[in-house]
């Protein structure tokens, strides 16, 4: 759940959150791929669409965004992940919209029904909303963006599911377990809803590096051309390469990367020229500029260089690449700070460039709005989500006024 790292192994999620009062977390899964829906009493709280604030108005869903004339100050939808379980925390997905033009937030009330949704993606069309139900009895769920009806949930087969993505077929959800290093394939239906798991790859080789108890797989993407799947486990300091079958969904290793001993590689971005990509060690406080061959999807991890954190305790977090493939963007957790990157050499190089303070603590995950024209950052410690304004020429950051106090953040997703 790679705020782990903060403890150097042997961590929960739970207990780093603990900082704020949260209760131990991952161990064991079960599995089993029963759909689960949400319980009576939860339905009751807050029926799927509407907000929990009374009288809030509800945040714009996607097709309706799409259907609202183009302009700079068209309110865009928000969606924040948070935990459910810990002490401070939220009551399930919270619902915002955000202004284009300004970076400002408003609130539009809570999702309920959604137990620990710390991580979210949406369906490349952009209706159905799925999340990580990160508990020891993981599970993924989805929800259609309409009428904010919850679609049910899906076992990942493993414990604490820290990340997910979509595969840009649109047939696929990937998930990765945390707490038991594993790795689930669901698919999509047509109307968005997840069907019984497809398969789960569990991480038992290598060993697992200095100060880790086990495999921790903390994050799983498609590489830009489709035909790969790369999962990054900080336990065993290793990225799986793996072939998705498209027609059963099953997995199949093709390669390994290898990060030095005790890295804890959490986070992976990919150049939009697809011979490179970027990866965050979360507990060395390291980046590298990793070599990519689209056609074998060997992946190979060049020299770590700094985060400029200036030495002091921080534990990176997420990196993100413009679409233009200019800029990196690496979230400072500790540093407290986004480190900003030149892209050199047609994506070989890293250069830092400097930091911006986040104005906020311990961002966890950070985001591109759609146009790249703003950055989201969902600050865990403080509750906040930070927004900043990014220059296209330069990707320089400019704070966008105050944080968005948010129970918990600890992901925005700006459609």
């Amino acid at each position: 759940m790679g705020d782990a790292g903060a403890e150097r192994g042997g961590w929960s999620r739970r207990r780093f959150a603990g900082a704020l009062g949260a209760a131990a977390l991952t161990a064991t899964g079960c599995g089993g791929g029963a759909e689960r829906t949400p319980s009576p009493s939860q339905a009751a709280s807050s029926p799927p669409g509407n907000a929990s604030a009374p009288g809030a108005a509800s945040a714009p869903s996607p097709e309706t965004a799409r259907r609202t004339p183009a302009g700079p100050s068209a309110p865009r939808p928000l969606y924040l992940g948070t935990y459910t379980s810990a002490e401070g925390g939220g009551a399930g997905i919270g619902l915002a919209e955000y202004d284009p033009a300004t970076g400002r937030i408003t609130g539009r009330g809570t999702l309920r029904g959604v137990p620990d949704p710390s991580y979210l993606a949406v369906h490349p069309d952009g209706r159905t909303l799925y999340a990580v139900d990160e508990r020891e009895d993981g599970a993924v769920t989805a929800v259609r963006l309409a009428d904010r009806r919850v679609l049910g949930s899906r076992s990942t087969g493993g414990a604490g599911p820290c990340h997910l993505s979509v595969h840009p077929s649109g047939r696929w959800l990937l998930s990765a377990n945390y707490g038991s290093g594993s790795v689930a394939v669901h698919p999509i239906g047509a109307g968005g809803a997840l069907g019984e798991r497809a398969d789960l790859v569990v991480h038992t080789e290598p060993a697992p590096g200095p100060g880790q108890e086990g495999p921790h797989a903390h994050q799983v993407v498609t590489s830009p051309d489709g035909r790969h799947i790369l999962a990054v486990d900080l336990g065993t300091d290793t990225v799986y390469t793996y072939r998705l079958d498209p027609r059963t969904g099953r997995l199949t290793e093709v390669a390994r990367a290898h990060t030095r001993p005790g890295a804890g590689p959490r986070h992976l971005t990919f150049h939009p020229g697809g011979r490179h990509a970027y990866l965050a060690n979360e507990v060395d406080d390291t980046v590298a500029v990793c070599g990519y061959d689209p056609g074998t999807g060997r992946l190979t991890v060049g020299e770590p260089q700094g985060t400029g954190s200036e030495q002091g305790t921080n534990y990176p977090a997420q990196i993100l690449v413009t679409a233009d493939g200019a800029y990196a963007f690496l979230a400072n957790r500790g540093h407290d700070s986004i480190a900003r990157f030149a892209v050199e050499a047609a994506g070989a190089r890293l250069r830092l460039l400097d930091t911006v303070p986040v104005a906020g603590d311990f961002p966890r995950q950070i985001a591109l709005s759609p146009d790249g024209r703003l950055l989201f950052a969902a600050n865990q410690r403080s509750g906040t989500v930070s927004v900043f304004h990014v220059d296209r020429a330069s990707g320089a950051l400019r704070l966008a006024g105050d944080p968005f106090a948010s129970p918990l953040a600890v992901c925005a997703l700006p459609l």
